[in-house]
């Protein structure tokens, strides 16, 4: 095993160009660096790199010797990587507890594409935006939108969306068109999460207090009673997307939506989190990256 030693300092300067450079590579000392490849060196009775003041180049025995630990090394990664492919073969139950539109219409099919990746893994998601005791009801991870107050729970941004305005046609020839936020107190509004409305006026958050005679925590129900006619809907801009795009919905406020609508992971303060609830984070977050 002694011959493996320097193996990898070695390939980290001859593709780094310097020992310096291989040394913030591989998150160690330069005089780390030097000192394994001068014993790799000395065990294999010849010079692998030629120095001089100003560089670093690889010898011909050094040019060699470097396709060969390169395809090692490759192996080697290949090796861990399909081990790793082989622990990640996830069991037991995934509880999850998520609300509203965007967990219907994209955190669903998200860990349905995740279970795919598992097929020994069930996932139970519970759609409901009561608080959530992640002991007593043995759920691994949340879905939740808008402000986080709890500091004991650990929360990861998800995505961040655009706040959206609209109405139906119909609501607007029966009513008129809002043109800005404070007229909206003459409106019935449709309410989902709050009755507290935040709009932007001269570029700063400016909060409105809007009342109607329907509420709703799900999305899905505040755009049906949008289209209806039953008034001004706001909410993250890509849950009108399908409306928008049909007609059945039309803009309104555009100059004052606010931005940062935020959906957030949240999971409890512990340190040993089950992989399974760790794996589905790593993918939701890589999965809504550049959503």
């Amino acid at each position: 095993m002694d011959s493996f030693e320097g193996v990898f300092e070695f390939v980290a300067v001859a593709e780094s160009g310097g020992f310096s450079s291989a040394a913030k590579v591989l998150n160690c000392s330069t005089s780390h660096i030097s000192r394994q490849v001068s014993r790799l060196e000395q065990r294999v009775g010849c010079s692998l790199f030629a120095r001089t003041t100003r560089q670093i180049n690889l010898t011909e025995n050094g040019a060699f010797y470097y396709q060969q630990c390169k395809q090692l090394i490759t192996g080697l990664q290949q090796a861990n990587e399909q081990l790793a492919q082989q622990q990640f073969n996830l069991s037991g139950t995934l509880r999850v507890s998520a609300a509203g539109g965007f967990a219907e219409n994209y955190i669903a099919p998200a860990l349905m594409a995740f279970a795919k990746l598992h097929p020994e893994l069930s996932i139970d998601i519970d759609f409901n935006s009561r608080m959530v005791n992640f002991v007593e009801d043995g759920v691994d991870f949340a879905i939740r939108y808008g402000e986080l107050h709890d500091s004991n729970l650990i929360a990861r941004k998800l995505i961040s969306r655009n706040m959206m305005a609209v109405a139906s046609s119909d609501y607007l020839k029966k009513n008129g068109t809002p043109t800005h936020p404070s007229e909206l107190k003459k409106h019935n509004c449709i309410i989902a999460n709050n009755d507290n409305w935040s709009f932007l006026v001269d570029g700063q958050k400016q909060n409105f207090k809007v009342k109607g005679n329907w509420r709703s925590n799900n999305a899905n129900v505040v755009v049906s009673a949008c289209i209806k006619g039953l008034g001004v809907a706001y909410m993250p801009d890509r849950t009108f997307d399908s409306a928008i795009d049909s007609q059945q919905l039309t803009p309104i406020l555009e100059p004052f939506w606010s931005s940062g609508a935020t959906s957030w992971i949240v999971y409890q303060n512990r340190q040993f989190q089950p992989l399974r609830s760790r794996l589905a984070i790593d993918y939701l977050l890589e999965h809504f990256k550049d959503f």
